[in-house]
C-alpha cells in the first residue's frame, strides 16, 4: 500500500485566510542585505544609462531627420500650408451661426434634447451625444397612449439608434414638441427624397 509523504490537508485559499487578499497582487519583497542591493543597483544603473544613451541617440537622429524634411517641405510649398491648416481648423471649430433658424429644445430633470442648425444634442444625466445632420439617418418620435414620457430616437446610417425619453409636465406638450421638431427637421434634415425626385425623368 502506498502512502503519501507530507500533509494530507489541502492548502487553504488565500481569500479564506486573509480577507484583504486581492488576486493578481503580489506580496512585498522581503528586505535583503544592504550589500546585495548595492551590487544589484550598480548593475541596474549601468544598464539604465546604456539604454538612455541609445534612446537619446535615436531621438536626436529622428529629430534632425524630421527637421530636414520640414525644411524641405517649407521650401517647396512656401510655408502656406500651415496657415491654410490653421484656417481650416478654426473654421471647423466654430460652427456656422444660424440664429434665425428654428430650434427645438425639451428637457426634464434628467434628460434634454436640442435640435438646431448644427445637429441634434442628447443628454441623459452625465452622458451626452452630439450628432451632425450628416450623421443622422432618421429621427423618430413616439408619444405614449398613457403617461407623460415623450420618446425621441435618433437613428444613424450604420443601423444604431439612440433613444431618449423626456418627461412632460402635461400631455398637451407632446403636440407642441412634435410641431417644433418637425419645423427643425424640415429646415435642416435632408432625407434623400429630393435626390430621388430630381433623378426621376
Amino acid at each position: 500500500m502506498e502512502q503519501r509523504i507530507g500533509s494530507k490537508s489541502q492548502p487553504l485559499d488565500a481569500a479564506a485566510v486573509n480577507p484583504a487578499y486581492i488576486p493578481g497582487l503580489t506580496s512585498p519583497v522581503p528586505a535583503e542585505p544592504e550589500g546585495a542591493v548595492v551590487e544589484d543597483a550598480d548593475v541596474e544603473d549601468a544598464a539604465v544609462e546604456d539604454a538612455e544613451e541609445a534612446v537619446s541617440a535615436e531621438v536626436t537622429s529622428e529629430e534632425t531627420a524630421s527637421e530636414q524634411e520640414e525644411a524641405e517641405t517649407e521650401d517647396e510649398t512656401g510655408g502656406d500650408t500651415e496657415v491654410e491648416a490653421e484656417a481650416e481648423a478654426e473654421a471647423e471649430a466654430e460652427p456656422e451661426a444660424d440664429p434665425d433658424g428654428p430650434v427645438f429644445e425639451a428637457s426634464d430633470r434628467r434628460a434634454s434634447i436640442k435640435a438646431d442648425h448644427s445637429g441634434v444634442h442628447l443628454r441623459l444625466d452625465d452622458q451626452a451625444a452630439e450628432f451632425r445632420w450628416e450623421e443622422i439617418g432618421a429621427v423618430e418620435t413616439e408619444s405614449p397612449r398613457f403617461g407623460k414620457r415623450f420618446t425621441i430616437t435618433v437613428h444613424t446610417p450604420d443601423r444604431r439608434w439612440y433613444p431618449i425619453e423626456i418627461e412632460a409636465k402635461s400631455r398637451s406638450r407632446f403636440q407642441e414638441w412634435e410641431n417644433q421638431l418637425d419645423a427643425v427637421l424640415d429646415a435642416y434634415f435632408e432625407d434623400g427624397e429630393d435626390d430621388d425626385e430630381e433623378g426621376a425623368p
